[in-house]
């Protein structure tokens, strides 16, 4: 679903030349890889496709399609939303960057927006991302003071780099604040099964974990969590994507929150008005596109405090959560002491930090 992209810095083509006519709406079509749901990274898309339409009314029209799998029917989707008459269509999960190069050739007067994908095959091609890491630090930060069994759960997707930065960021700041913290992954090839999320929050939980960070996209891990307080448990989440705020005070005690309306409103308006650029954009907290959710009370306010100053922090340019010294699992240096993660390097990252047990699988 999403991978990183190599940031060069915007490319300068002008695609859209002068203003976009108005004589119709302007249509956006958004292909989701998941259903829309009550939460995670699909829901979220589409919160940005409204918030799209509350800013420019009836100047837009928007349509989509849900739960859309990533490879040959992606491309046919795609095709048919062009078709349709899309001016613009954003392809929301990164198994879409070759069907989406693909249509792009074939329309070359459509202009497409790949989500977390790092290929521009043609000049209507942009890419664009958010820096999770950034909100990784800090949930990070709060599951290493939280944990009382000092071993704490990540639910992995695939293993693609901004998935493994994720599992690194939290770690690397759970870490800090708690040397003696563990962190247990487990790798459930999907983004969207809540069963097998389910059985892999239950399989931490047996295993002693009290703090559970996901990377997929369903609330069956909070579901999991809030099932074993009620027979007893003290054990701990964070929403993914969204807020998840139907779980909390606990077990979901704060969320990662993509927001991409910030972006959706930029390059729709930047189109109708006629400024339009080819880009690879990666955008965090700085940009309001990674958000920290409500910390609730069950987190005690110094460890709340320390949270919202490293996300002072972050949103400022103050910090940059892959700042060295930081060492590989094998042992070697990654970043020496005080030197910062390009994003080149972050872009390609397939190792864990020095800490993490078990290996990336293939």
């Amino acid at each position: 679903m999403r991978l990183t992209n190599l940031l060069a810095g915007a490319l300068t083509l002008g695609l859209a030349g002068a203003a976009f006519a108005q004589d119709e709406p302007t249509k956006v079509g958004f292909v989701y890889v998941g259903p829309i749901g009550d939460g995670g990274w699909t829901f979220q898309h589409n919160e940005g496709r409204l918030a799209l339409e509350e800013e420019f009314g009836d100047r837009v029209e928007t349509i989509y399609q849900e739960s859309v799998p990533e490879g040959a029917d992606a491309e046919r989707v795609i095709t048919q939303m062009a078709l349709q008459g899309a001016d613009i269509i954003f392809t929301t999960s990164f198994g879409y960057m070759d069907a989406t190069n693909n249509v792009a050739e074939k329309f070359p007067n459509v202009m497409f927006e790949h989500a977390t994908g790092y290929k521009r095959d043609h000049p209507n091609v942009s890419t664009y991302d958010a820096r999770f890491y950034e909100g990784r630090a800090v949930i990070g930060t709060i599951a290493g003071h939280m944990t009382e069994t000092n071993k704490i759960g990540y639910i992995a997707s695939f293993p693609i780099p901004e998935v493994i930065q994720g599992i690194n960021s939290s770690y690397m700041h759970a870490a800090k604040v708690n040397p003696d913290v563990e962190m247990v992954v487990t790798w459930v090839y999907t983004w969207f099964d809540p069963a097998k999320e389910a059985d892999a929050a239950r399989a931490m939980i047996d295993q002693g974990v009290d703090v559970i960070l996901q990377h997929t996209d369903s609330t069956a891990p909070q579901a999991a969590a809030a099932e074993a307080n009620e027979n007893g448990g003290r054990v701990f989440t964070f929403g993914q994507a969204s807020d998840m705020a139907a779980f909390k005070p606990v077990p979901r005690i704060a969320s990662i929150i993509d927001d991409w309306s910030p972006y959706y409103i930029k390059r729709v308006g930047a189109l109708m008005d006629g400024t339009y650029e080819q880009t690879a954009s990666w955008g965090g907290m700085p940009e309001g596109e990674v958000v920290i959710g409500e910390i609730t009370d069950a987190v005690p306010a110094e460890v709340k405090a320390e949270a919202e100053a490293m996300i002072a922090a972050i949103t400022a340019g103050e910090y940059h959560p892959f700042t060295g010294p930081i060492m590989k699992q094998d042992g070697t240096v990654f970043l020496a002491e005080g030197e910062v993660a390009t994003d080149g390097q972050l872009a390609t990252m397939d190792f864990y930090v020095q800490g993490i047990e078990g290996e990336i699988p293939n």
